[in-house]
């Protein structure tokens, strides 16, 4: 049976999609199913002897079970500087594009019951001059989670980033919200007005600063509807 693959997008940068991943995996592996993660663009990547690192695709493969054989098939266009990927790929001459991308998920599927495929930003950031990271989750057909950093102005992001996804006739399978903020006024009613406006269900709430394998039981509801897609 061919993998089932997720998007995770994000409100913004910074509002933690590769800890919500992490835990996804976690929990998909929790409810047995073999499941690995994908950062396909990645900047602000370290230098090692092996090459370019991202700390957000190391920890992807650090919470992957079957785990990618080789690092670029979890991240195949990782830069350098932390700034946006199409400005960090038009200083070295590597443009992002679609193919390798293609591959490399396709890679990772054929030993996977699962795929986690993590953005790069928000829903628009550019990769290049001509793509967008909503190119992303299209070209490979995936439904997207959306993770929601709840903190003040959480709501008009959130909508707006809906109705971009909606938009893109991508499928919105469900949000996940994750306390960035713990110093956050109201969070119950902003959780309300969020499950009201977003009409997709919320699919689990990762606590303030915690670890993915100890919140893992947070995203059971995700890995849940993951897991129905998949039969």
């Amino acid at each position: 049976m061919k993998a089932t693959g997720v998007f995770i997008a994000g409100t913004d940068t910074g509002v933690g999609k590769t800890r919500s991943a992490c835990t996804l995996l976690h929990a998909l592996r929790a409810a047995g199913l073999r499941a690995t993660g994908m950062k396909p663009v990645a900047s602000g990547c370290e230098s090692t002897p092996a090459g370019l690192r991202s700390d957000d695709a190391l920890a992807l493969i650090e919470a992957s079970d079957p785990k990618p054989a080789s690092y670029a098939d979890c991240n195949p266009f990782a830069y350098a500087p932390p700034i946006s990927p199409h400005i960090a790929a038009a200083d070295v001459d590597r443009e992002v594009t679609l193919p390798p991308i293609e591959d490399a998920y396709d890679t990772l599927a054929l030993a996977a019951d699962a795929v986690v495929v993590e953005g790069v930003g928000g829903w628009l950031a550019p990769l290049s001059d001509t793509l967008r990271a909503n190119a992303i989750p299209r070209t490979l057909r995936l439904p997207v989670i959306l993770v929601v950093g709840l903190k003040l102005g959480c709501l008009n992001h959130a909508q707006l980033t809906a109705r971009a996804i909606h938009a893109d006739d991508c499928e919105l399978i469900g949000w996940i919200g994750n306390r960035i903020d713990p110093e956050m006024a109201r969070p119950k009613e902003n959780l309300v007005m969020l499950n009201r406006a977003l009409a997709t269900p919320c699919l689990g709430v990762i606590a303030h600063g915690a670890a993915p394998l100890s919140a893992a039981a947070s995203l059971r509801d995700a890995a849940d509807v993951i897991r129905n897609l998949h039969r």
